[in-house]
């Protein structure tokens, strides 16, 4: 059983407590596990800052309501509040190995004794809000919701088609990285694509208002509650 209440990493470096396979070498991640010891499996994939204090957090609230919740790390150890850094970290990780550390990520948690159910669901934050729909998209049926929080795929023309869950979307309407156009073409490529109708909702704030760390200076107290319900009422509607 992991350690929801592991001891905070040094400055720099990721919390981790699980390591599990991933193409043909391992990966690591947090887990934590809900009060009852089982529930519906939750991936919280990270911003481009990596797994930090902030995205762990999100890991034990999401366990604290009921979900055997991971995030998986995917920079391999390295974590920063720092922009450069975050940039040259997001440069230097291969898009392959992205993809087998969620996938794996996948694989873990629908063999973990405590999961409940056949399927996952998947919650991301703006670099992780792509990676989310990227992976439902690749999983197909073992992903049953997804959960981009400001963030889509880079290609403005991404295919959906191997995508069947359901999508929730949270997006700042001051976001000047991800204008509400862009939004809402993703929106018509998801419909046109799926059997899905997407539920995105825009709030009256900047990117990253989820985030309480306040890297960007956007975090809006209010509006991250709002989209906390929202989430966690999708996702329970959702896993059961």
């Amino acid at each position: 059983m992991a350690d929801s209440a592991a001891a905070r990493p040094r400055p720099g470096t990721a919390r981790q407590n699980v390591d599990f396979p991933s193409g043909e070498g391992r990966a690591h991640g947090y887990l934590a596990l809900p009060p009852g010891g089982h529930g519906p499996g939750l991936i919280v994939v990270q911003e481009w800052w990596g797994l930090t204090g902030h995205i762990a957090d999100l890991v034990d609230r999401f366990a604290a309501e009921g979900f055997v919740a991971l995030a998986p790390d995917l920079y391999g150890g390295p974590a920063t509040h720092d922009r450069a850094e975050a940039a040259e970290l997001l440069r230097k990780l291969p898009a392959e190995r992205a993809v087998h550390d969620l996938r794996g990520a996948v694989d873990f948690l629908l063999g973990h004794p405590a999961l409940a159910g056949d399927a996952v669901a998947v919650v991301g934050f703006c670099m992780g809000g792509g990676l989310a729909l990227r992976l439902a998209a690749l999983e197909g049926d073992r992903v049953a919701a997804v959960v981009p929080f400001y963030g889509l795929p880079r290609e403005p023309d991404y295919d959906y088609r191997g995508l069947t869950a359901h999508v929730l979307g949270h997006f700042g309407e001051y976001d000047r990285s991800l204008p509400a156009d862009v939004v809402d073409e993703a929106a018509i490529l998801i419909g046109e694509a799926t059997d899905r109708r997407p539920e995105f909702h825009f709030y009256p704030a900047g990117h990253a208002f989820m985030n309480d760390e306040n890297q960007p200076g956007s975090y809006d107290d209010l509006q991250a509650k709002i989209a906390w319900r929202r989430t966690l009422s999708f996702l329970r509607g959702h896993l059961g």
